[in-house]
């Protein structure tokens, strides 16, 4: 059941929140840019490959954790897993805009962490299914490079959101692993995702931070 819980979070995690996730590409701009990823097909395979192997699996899992366990801990290690400078700053810098935009609408005292760990920090006080605050980071998350390719690559609406309602089946499936997974589920892989941000810090042109 829907609750006003379940709205807030929507809240945060919307693009209208001023988290600025608008300004990172996460590697994808890169991937456009050489032709990888090239239509709604590749798109689909790139983010699948995120979603279960890099960034979208290792945030769910972090943010499981953040809902309950020592944040600080768990923010040092998110900063460690970081594969490059760019990537660290999104984390960062996303992160605490999120954590100094709710704190400034809800009166609450919350560090700047890296993304995943200071939304953790922040939902844990809306008491929701775990599972419910995943799905909905990874909704977002996923939502916001669809977005990116809509633009770039470029896709025409319906592709793009063709993409993401595809995606959904795998989205339900990670956050509810991730909910249960241990700290020793993380893992890194230098995905796709990852060396196409490396590679983004010395790309000549450039529109998004990675």
């Amino acid at each position: 059941m829907l609750t006003p819980a379940h709205l807030t979070l929507i809240q945060w995690l919307s693009p209208a929140f001023p988290t600025g996730a608008f300004a990172y590409s996460h590697g994808l701009e890169h991937e456009i840019a050489t032709g990888i990823v090239h239509d709604a097909a590749s798109l689909e395979s790139w983010l699948t490959n995120i979603l279960r192997f890099g960034a979208g699996w290792q945030d769910a899992v972090l943010l499981a954790r953040a809902l309950r366990d020592d944040r600080e801990a768990l923010d040092d290690l998110a900063r460690a897993l970081a594969p490059c400078a760019e990537r660290l700053q999104e984390g960062l810098e996303q992160g605490a805009a999120l954590a100094r935009t709710v704190a400034g609408i809800t009166g609450r005292t919350l560090s700047p962490r890296m993304l995943p760990v200071a939304l953790g920090e922040a939902a844990a006080a809306l008491d929701l299914p775990e599972g419910d605050v995943i799905a909905l980071y990874l909704q977002g998350f996923a939502g916001n490079l669809v977005t990116i390719a809509i633009r770039h690559v470029p896709l025409g609406q319906t592709e793009g959101q063709a993409v993401l309602h595809h995606l959904a089946p795998l989205i339900h499936c990670l956050a509810n692993r991730a909910a249960m997974a241990p700290l020793g589920a993380l893992g890194t892989c230098a995905l796709a995702g990852d060396l196409a941000a490396l590679c983004h810090e010395t790309q000549e042109v450039r529109i998004f931070r990675t």
